[in-house]
């Protein structure tokens, strides 16, 4: 095995840091919320979840990395600010109860691949599948 080391570096605005305070990492401003029909909507920051579920009543938002196969869709609480870089669905609220089956998770990640390709953007949603 060999060693490893590691240093600050200087970035071009002359604050020290490593990769993370690189110009190599863009930071995410907006997050992107997959609709029921499939449509996309990219939300500047800062952005709590309340807006869009005031805007589609009887409609809920998840975090795409928080649902998994055979458990309920957690709910992102009303007054929780979404996160940059992340990617929501807005699922109607009938839905909130039900255990999510790997044929519905599919389905959604299906939809969030076609809705991110036509947007050209490379992201895959994570979804776990346990």
């Amino acid at each position: 095995m060999g060693a490893c080391a590691s240093t600050p570096t200087k970035t071009r605005n002359g604050s020290r840091g490593g990769l993370a305070g690189s110009d190599l990492i863009r930071r995410a401003t907006s997050s992107k919320v997959i609709h029921v029909d499939g449509r996309m909507q990219e939300l500047k920051l800062p952005t709590q979840a309340k807006h869009i579920t005031w805007e589609n009543p009887n409609h809920f938002l998840c975090n795409s990395e928080t649902m998994s196969v055979g458990t309920c869709v957690p709910q992102v609480p009303e007054e929780e600010e979404l996160q940059p870089g992340q990617i929501y669905f807005l699922l109607p609220l009938c839905e909130a109860q039900k255990p999510l089956s790997l044929p519905d998770l599919c389905a959604l990640a299906i939809k969030a691949a076609s809705a991110l390709g036509k947007d050209g953007a490379r992201r895959t949603p994570k979804l776990n599948i346990h």
